[in-house]
């Protein structure tokens, strides 16, 4: 095996699995390293998506404290966590905790009655403005303990 042979099988080891829908198996883990590591491994478009969105929070909530759990990354304080996304096939969804209690509401229903969604396909036009109002909302909610 040469070793441009031995580079490659070493960088596909290293890469993240790709679980159903493309969501990256990202081990879990506390800070900002393993949420980078979750939205570098994020697939074709989600990865500048994530991006944008970790960018928005960490400017929204200064020192806002990150995790991967359950291959997914959270955003919170020392009083629980706000918001979480997770990679789908098509889109990206984006969960926030207390999201019922937003005004207004993100548009996505929960079967759990506090938790509200915002999904964000591929061309879809985001409205950071808004989105920005949200995450600052959520933020200063009670967290979920997790």
């Amino acid at each position: 095996m040469t070793k441009g042979q031995a580079d490659a099988k070493n960088a596909t080891r290293d890469k993240p699995r790709l679980l159903s829908g493309g969501n990256p198996q990202i081990p879990k883990g506390e800070g900002d390293g393993p949420v980078q590591d979750y939205i570098a491994a994020m697939p074709d478009w989600k990865s500048q998506v994530g991006q944008r969105l970790d960018r928005l929070i960490e400017q929204t909530v200064p020192g806002v404290r990150k995790a991967v759990k359950w291959s997914s990354p959270f955003y919170g304080s020392d009083d629980g966590w706000f918001l979480s996304f997770h990679c789908y096939t098509r889109y990206i969804k984006v969960a926030f905790f207390r999201g019922a209690s937003l005004k207004p509401q993100p548009p996505g229903a929960s079967k759990h009655k506090h938790v509200r969604y915002l999904d964000i396909h591929e061309n879809d036009q985001l409205d950071e403005a808004l989105l920005t109002d949200w995450i600052r909302q959520a933020s200063r909610l009670p967290g979920e303990r997790m």
